[in-house]
Parts: C-alpha cells; structure tokens; sequence
C-alpha cells in the first residue's frame, strides 16, 4: 500500500469524531423543537425590553439573543461561536436599522423619563424585541434546514427574508398573548 491509500482512513476517522447533529426520528421534529426555542426566548426578548432603564435593555436583549442563536445552533448540531454568532446578528439586525431607530431606541430612551417614559417607552420596546428575535430565529432555522452553517451564513443574501419575518415577529410579539390563549384553549382536553 502506499502512503496516500494509508492516510485515507484517518481522515475519515476524524470527520466520524466531529459532533453530528442529532437525527430526527420525524420530519420537521428538528425545526419544530427550533421554533419553540425561538418562541421561548421571544419571550425572554420581550421580557429584556421591559427593563426599565435605557441602554440597559439593549445589552440584556442582546444577552439573550446570542443564547438563543446557541440555542438553535445546537439543536441542528452546528458549532457556534460566540463572536461569530455576535458579528451575523450584529449584521442582520442592521437591515432593520431604520426602524430599530424609530422605535427601539426611542422606546428606550422614552423610559429616561420618570413614570411616564417607562410606560410609554415599554410596549414599543417590546415588541420590538420581541420581533427581532422572532426573525433571527426564523432565518437562522432556515439557514441551518438547509444544511449552511455559520462559516457560510450570508447576511445579504437573507435581507428580505429578515424583513418579512421581523414584520410577521411584530405581529406576533403584539398579540402574542391573545395567541398564547388561543393556543392553551385548542389543547386542553375536552
């Protein structure tokens, strides 16, 4: 045997050591566990947002927004790295810059003023929140159900998507309550 057909097995013994992403026993049982994930730490976001003082929030979301990119990340057995992770959120929420300025930042600087700012600077910053995490979590499903990782995460190629699930997360993030019922009402028993 020569050298080349030797070394051929140990290449193949360390791609079987790397971590795989475990197999789903039915279709859509992977994403499904990803979407209540990302449906937990919507709340989570939200919850952040409601932090009542300015700038604070923002680090607190976005606390939370890289543990739930972790999150999701694990469930399709994809390696994450923090600073990684940090620099595609940092990227993706930028195509929403305009309208983080409109109502994240005003929502939290709204809440600098005493007892009023923080009642109105609250719910907009929430739900904001809340929006953002619905459509990191969306996009990044999507670009792991389709076998991409971090490494070939390509923000510009994404936008639109974004955009659409961040609006359909404002949506959700508004009546996310009023769903929560619904959805407790259609599974308890008879």
């Amino acid at each position: 045997m020569s050298k080349k057909e030797q070394k051929a097995p140990e290449s193949t013994v360390v791609a079987e050591s790397q971590p795989k992403a475990p197999e789903p026993t039915a279709v859509g049982e992977r994403e499904q566990l990803a979407l209540r994930t990302v449906r937990k730490y919507m709340w989570w976001s939200m919850g952040a947002g409601l932090i009542p003082v300015p700038f604070v929030d923002w680090g607190a979301v976005s606390g939370v927004q890289v543990k739930m990119v972790a999150d999701v990340s694990k469930v399709y057995g994809v390696p994450f790295s923090e600073n990684c992770g940090k620099a595609v959120i940092g990227s993706l929420l930028g195509f929403v810059l305009p309208h983080v300025m409109a109502c994240g930042m005003l929502g939290s600087l709204l809440k600098a003023i005493p007892v009023v700012g923080v009642l109105a600077g609250a719910p907009a910053m929430a739900i904001y929140c809340g929006a953002a995490e619905w459509a990191l979590g969306k996009t990044f499903i999507q670009h792991f159900e389709s076998g991409g990782t971090f490494l070939d995460f390509k923000p510009e190629e994404v936008r639109e998507y974004f955009k659409s699930q961040f609006e359909e997360g404002q949506r959700m993030a508004a009546t996310l309550g009023t769903h929560q019922k619904i959805e407790e009402k259609g599974e308890a028993p008879a």
